[in-house]
């Protein structure tokens, strides 16, 4: 299996946390990374600005669909990104843990 990367914002940290121990305690993502993000972006037709915290989860590209249906249902935001990166290399031994918790 391919072990990707798959990224969302959301505007809090509470949010982020509930989202990345739903995923990773619910066995669809072997781990995720919180940082804490300024954006610009536009939305409505207006250059938005603010805090954000982006959730980096790892897993495997199998999963991608559940992990996607489950960051929506916890999403708050009424168009969140979600996007997934595929690693280009990747040390084995760390892409084997991915998938053994990832799965």
């Amino acid at each position: 299996m391919a072990a990707i990367a798959v990224v969302t914002t959301v505007g809090d940290k509470k949010e982020a946390r509930r989202m990345a121990h739903a995923l990773v305690g619910g066995g669809l993502a072997a781990c995720a990374q919180i940082e804490k993000i300024d954006s610009v972006y536009t939305w409505k037709g207006k250059i938005e600005h603010g805090k954000e915290y982006r959730v980096l989860f790892k897993t495997v590209e199998a999963r991608y669909d559940a992990v996607e249906r489950a960051i929506r249902e916890l999403h708050s935001y009424e168009l969140p990104a979600i996007h997934a990166v595929h690693f280009a290399r990747i040390f084995a031994p760390y892409d084997a843990w991915i998938e053994e918790n990832a799965s």
